[in-house]
């Protein structure tokens, strides 16, 4: 359903109500060949390329979100604790889906995989590491695979607000190359940088909860200044706000932020 601020929606779950495991097997899980337009997709990844862009397949809410929003999230939080069978069937028929989501986005010639599952709350994960590496993680990385396995050079971002840092070397493990959002208010961007940095890019690192919206101007400069000489030292850094800017963000401040990229890249295509 619609919120009641900008785009923020309130989830409706069709799953709430399950207590078998035949409530889900009756579920209409979607077809992921029927039920998408993949004519589209291969055709939009060709125009990409034919104008020197980057052709992006977005696949975020990747496994967990889309389990939770399904079932509901105290539910599912719930039911991986004590009813593991029935959360082992949705995410295995999730996972299915997805793995032929990313065959096909693979095939149509994308160049990038945008993956991503919010597994963080901005303290630390939602779950422990250990009903992660369980659950969601060898999961993600059959869907990694399944891309690979038609197109062994596509690049596989993800994406997770809030604190997933115990996590990063599992993502880095099965083949995640980008990590988005790198939120400042959760996360040391620079030590990332240091422990991942020679197999992680970052996507991301200038606050949406601090500096664009309760900054200066010169506090947006100085901050996109530091992430660009410290985590994109030697590159592996795609600089950008950690979320949509919301309405309280000065227009000045948006300015600093693209006056800063361009006078640190003399090649920037911005005008």
């Amino acid at each position: 359903r619609k919120g009641s601020l900008a785009h923020f929606t309130e989830m409706v779950p069709p799953m709430k109500g399950f207590t078998a495991l035949e409530d889900f097997r009756a579920y209409p899980y979607p077809d992921p060949v029927r039920d998408f337009g993949w004519d589209v997709v291969a055709d939009s990844a060709m125009k990409a390329k034919a104008q020197d862009r980057i052709s992006v397949g977005a696949m975020e809410m990747t496994i967990f979100e889309i389990a939770w929003y399904t079932r509901g999230m105290e539910q599912f939080m719930v039911d991986m604790l004590i009813e593991p069978e029935l959360v082992e069937y949705h995410l295995d028929r999730i996972t299915e889906i997805r793995c032929e989501m990313a065959r096909r986005f693979a095939a149509s010639g994308v160049d990038v995989l945008r993956l991503g599952d919010d597994i963080a709350t901005q303290r630390d994960m939602m779950m422990s590491l250990e009903l992660y590496r369980r659950f969601i993680k060898p999961r993600l990385a059959e869907v990694i695979e399944a891309a690979r396995a038609v197109n062994p050079g596509i690049t596989i971002f993800y994406h997770s607000d809030g604190n997933p840092r115990q996590a990063v070397g599992d993502l880095v493990d099965i083949g995640v190359q980008i990590l988005n959002p790198i939120q400042p208010e959760c996360m040391d961007p620079v030590e990332l940088k240091h422990s991942f940095g020679d197999r992680l890019s970052f996507w991301g690192t200038v606050g949406t909860q601090s500096t664009m919206p309760f900054g200066s101007p010169d506090d947006v400069r100085d901050h996109c200044t530091r992430m660009i000489e410290t985590v994109g030292k030697g590159g592996g850094l795609f600089l950008a706000p950690t979320h949509v800017l919301e309405p309280e963000v000065p227009w000045e401040n948006i300015e600093a932020f693209i006056e800063t990229v361009v006078s640190h890249n003399s090649e920037s295509p911005i005008r």
